[in-house]
């Protein structure tokens, strides 16, 4: 009876786990199935608390670390950022109109959707931009007048 108790723990973590998406709960889970087994050995109820206890604070330990580093953004951890924080901060020229609305620039050879991210403002064809933020699949530029220094003569 210990056992199912157990069990049903587990699986109510790990489903839990599910909605949370912290993977934290699952840590939990793995001292409840691990508390399962002492269970079906025959281990009395206190140490199958001590196991669940022990094997959850165990992996917590060996995990959480290595989670958070992962959770990281390549900025903030000093590796060389790729996808979408790549794009974040590079230069943009701007193919087709960029108002609040919409708007089409080309980055690093690829088209992207682009809105300004100041509302106000809006980007004629030929302008430069920089990328402030990348929302879904849609670029949010803004002008900023010091790239124009640093483009070379053949792009201005």
């Amino acid at each position: 009876m210990d056992a199912v108790f157990w069990i049903v723990l587990g699986v109510v973590l790990a489903v839990a786990e599910i909605f949370t998406a912290t993977l934290f709960l699952i840590m939990f889970a793995v001292g409840a199935f691990a508390a399962a087994g002492a269970a079906a050995l025959g281990a009395p109820v206190a140490v199958q608390a001590v196991v669940f206890a022990v094997v959850s604070a165990l992996t917590v330990l060996a995990a959480r670390p290595t989670i958070q580093r992962h959770r990281r953004s390549a900025v903030e951890s000093g590796e060389t950022p790729f996808g979408v924080e790549a794009i974040e901060g590079s230069t943009a020229l701007v193919l087709e109109t960029v108002d609040a609305d919409r708007g089409m620039v080309k980055i690093d050879g690829e088209m992207w959707s682009a809105r300004s991210y100041d509302a106000t403002q809006a980007f004629a064809p030929g302008d430069r931009v920089q990328v402030i933020q990348v929302r879904g699949a849609v670029a949010l530029v803004w002008r900023d007048d010091s790239i124009i220094g640093q483009l070379p003569e053949v792009e201005r």
